[in-house]
């Protein structure tokens, strides 16, 4: 695409064919070049229409109608998160929230989806919904028992694994276009930057509205959480996605800051960490709390690198991020090799148990995703391939994971018998 820009930048009625046919291929394209082909006039009109804020071509009515249908899904998942309170459950018996939070936010994720969609194709519509309807049944039937490693594993991945399916409804179920899967990992960067924006605003407002009730003498702070905090956390998702669809020039410019920032810090921390770690003589091979904080620790870093490819791919060439991604990713394999060599000898030394099958068959995914990754920045770096590669390797690897996610979902409490 870069190239075919590169050659019609002069033609106007080529550039226009190009755009239609892969209009967020040409936009991640031509800005990457745009450096390399400013001087014509042609580029400076092109880079004012891909960069113009979205929203002043939405017409009223359509803006009115996203609107509605974020209030629709916010309400759809606040009425769900309250289901304990209105039937007046015992959440110490029920596990309700350990089964069905991350379900309910998901859900109301893939409502305001498929509410927003211009075309929507039943198929699609039918196997998202046989899918939740099935996944919620099985995970409130099984066991309430919280002495089970399996069922409580579970409760971990089923939320996981529904963001694989609302992945799968974010690019359509388009299964062929790699391109898409890289906008739905750009668009996970950016929901979990605005997340955080919003969450901390709303603490703000929060803190700021019972200190105003309580000086006038009325203590609200217990219905303000029970009705308003609940529905709010649970609604952040989807507001947030309203914000990234509606709102791109927000997220444009943040992002990529965010990623060229964290990057470089991460690094410095992860060689710290790493050193101090050899001066302590803390191992986690004998330590199965440091273990799990070794783990934590590397899906951490694994979701900056791939966050920071993705948002690193959509500028023109950048040394030092990249080389920075490339120390990064040597450093990280270096933890997932410690923690499987840990993970491994815990295995022989005490058995196999739910929880150890887990974190290995986690870390024997990051360690080929990272080792990819890891090829595909040294090309970047030291033989001049672009990093879109890197993006590229990254989108195709994703089927792994929702086929892990689904095994621990559905398949480990039953190869362990729900213990």
């Amino acid at each position: 695409m870069e190239n075919k820009i590169r050659e019609n930048i002069e033609s106007p009625d080529q550039l226009e064919a190009l755009y239609q046919a892969d209009k967020n291929g040409f936009k991640r394209s031509f800005l990457s070049i745009y450096s390399d082909i400013s001087e014509s006039s042609v580029s400076a009109f092109w880079k004012a229409r891909l960069e113009f804020d979205k929203p002043a071509h939405i017409p009223s009515s359509d803006m009115k109608t996203n609107i509605l249908w974020l209030i629709v899904a916010c309400l759809i998942s606040g009425l769900f998160i309250k289901i304990p309170q209105l039937f007046n459950m015992n959440l110490e018996e029920t596990f309700f929230y350990e089964k069905n939070a991350g379900l309910i936010v998901l859900f109301g994720l893939s409502l305001y989806s498929f509410f927003t969609k211009k075309r929507l194709d039943p198929p699609p519509l039918i196997i998202a919904g046989v899918v939740f309807c099935v996944s919620a049944i099985y995970i409130n039937f099984l066991p309430s028992d919280r002495g089970s490693d399996s069922v409580a594993l579970s409760f971990i991945h089923l939320p996981l694994f529904l963001w694989c399916l609302y992945g799968l409804i974010f690019i359509d179920f388009d299964l062929k276009e790699t391109s898409k899967r890289i906008d739905y990992i750009r668009y996970n960067g950016d929901l979990v930057i605005l997340i955080a924006i919003i969450l901390i605003a709303g603490g703000i407002l929060t803190g700021v509205t019972i200190g105003l009730f309580y000086a006038i003498d009325l203590n609200i702070e217990r219905f303000y959480f029970d009705y308003i905090v609940f529905v709010g956390l649970v609604s952040a998702p989807i507001v947030a996605t309203y914000v990234i669809k509606n709102f791109p020039a927000i997220t444009n410019k943040i992002a990529p800051i965010i990623a060229r920032l964290f990057s470089p810090l991460v690094l410095i921390t992860l060689f710290v960490f790493l050193l101090s770690m050899a001066v302590t003589g803390k191992d986690p091979y004998n330590d199965r709390e440091f273990l799990i904080v070794f783990n934590l620790l590397l899906l951490g870093v694994m979701a900056i690198i791939v966050f920071s490819v993705s948002e690193t791919s959509t500028h023109t060439k950048q040394r030092f991020n990249e080389l920075t991604l490339f120390m990064l990713t040597i450093l990280t394999l270096i933890v997932d090799l410690v923690a499987l060599s840990a993970i491994i000898y815990r295995l022989g030394e005490y058995g196999i148990t739910p929880n150890r099958v887990a974190v290995l068959g986690s870390n024997l995914l990051f360690f080929g995703n990272l080792l990819i990754i890891l090829m595909d920045l040294y090309r970047t770096n030291f033989k001049g391939q672009s990093i879109k590669n890197v993006e590229l390797s990254i989108a195709r690897y994703l089927p792994l994971y929702t086929a892990w996610t689904f095994f621990m979902t559905f398949g480990l409490p039953l190869l362990f018998g729900f213990k």
